[in-house]
């Protein structure tokens, strides 16, 4: 398991730097020039070249990328903020947190609606209970973002004002953006529950689980669910990516501090290392995850576990062949 988890974590490490590459290339060729942007139209050309200069933006694409590579490795340095001329780290790393615990409430609210619905639409197939849930599942992938949101904040908030309408100051402020996310990721998730229940409940180890006399809620969440959580866990790690990079409008939308607002305010003043800093992070969160999800498969597959078992045996096997022909 261990030489299994270093593996992967060493192939991160060029995804990484392919993703900073391309940061970098897209930066070099967006329109629009951040030092214009930065000291306006009234600044002379040797200003602009002086600023340009103290920011290594007169350097070659290569250079620029190889000092920056070199300052993440080296020092942990994401780069300096155009805008304000300070590090980007801090204020990279105090907006994270906003937007992972949003991933996290949206992610909670989509899957344990979606698994329910999923479940129920499964067991009762062409019935009206799974025909609603197909009706909601289409919808759910059908509905704008932005327009479901504002239809949740006309009615829990302008209409029952129960909750309010934007920011970021407590528990009570999560309900709407984790409501708008989450109900729509509901409807991918299930979909996949669905499609896993499916493939395993006319299964022959469920026929006879049921012969046997097992109870429904032993032939469900142990027979039926236990094999089909390989593709329920590959949809949650997709899930929770897409949750990551689909927070910028929900952020815009309710005046969220997070990442993904960060983000837009970044493209807009083309302050590129606030955008490269900022991508790098939720690469390096959405790479994790995986990385997790990955680790996970080894305890949910009984066949993967057993091809890590035969694999600890073999090598205890050599080492003791090892051994017995050293003493001869």
């Amino acid at each position: 398991m261990v030489k299994y988890v270093l593996k992967r974590i060493l192939q991160l490490i060029p995804v990484l730097i392919a993703v900073i590459f391309l940061i970098y290339v897209l930066q070099f060729l967006a329109k629009g020039d951040p030092a214009v942007m930065r000291l306006g139209t009234d600044a002379t050309p040797e200003e602009l070249n002086e600023w340009r200069e103290n920011y290594g933006l007169n350097d070659p694409l290569l250079v620029q990328f190889g000092k920056y590579l070199g300052g993440i490795l080296l020092r942990g340095d994401l780069g300096t903020s155009y805008r304000t001329g300070q590090p980007v780290t801090d204020e990279i790393f105090s907006r994270w947190p906003v937007t992972f615990t949003l991933a996290i409430a949206t992610n909670v609210v989509g899957f344990s609606l979606g698994l329910m619905l999923g479940i129920v639409s499964a067991l009762k197939r062409d019935t009206w209970i799974d025909n609603l849930a197909r009706v909601f599942g289409m919808l759910g992938s059908s509905v704008p973002t932005f327009w479901f949101a504002l239809l949740l904040i006309l009615l829990f908030s302008i209409q029952l004002r129960w909750l309010p309408v934007s920011g970021w100051y407590g528990p009570q402020y999560w309900v709407l953006p984790a409501l708008t996310q989450g109900i729509l990721s509901a409807a991918a998730y299930m979909r996949n529950v669905r499609a896993s229940v499916l493939d395993n409940v006319k299964q022959d180890f469920v026929r006879t689980a049921r012969a046997k006399g097992q109870r429904e809620s032993v032939v469900v969440w142990h027979h039926i669910m236990g094999n089909a959580m390989i593709p329920i866990v590959t949809a949650i790690g997709m899930h929770f990516a897409t949750a990551l990079g689909g927070t910028m409008i929900i952020e815009q939308i309710f005046a969220i501090p997070g990442l993904g607002r960060f983000m837009v305010e970044s493209i807009n003043n083309r302050d590129f290392p606030q955008l490269r800093a900022s991508i790098i992070l939720t690469a390096i969160t959405v790479t994790v995850i995986n990385l997790l999800i990955d680790i996970a498969y080894a305890f949910i597959d009984p066949r993967i576990k057993g091809s890590f078992a035969r694999g600890s045996n073999r090598r205890k096997k050599k080492l003791e062949q090892d051994k017995e022909a050293g003493a001869v």
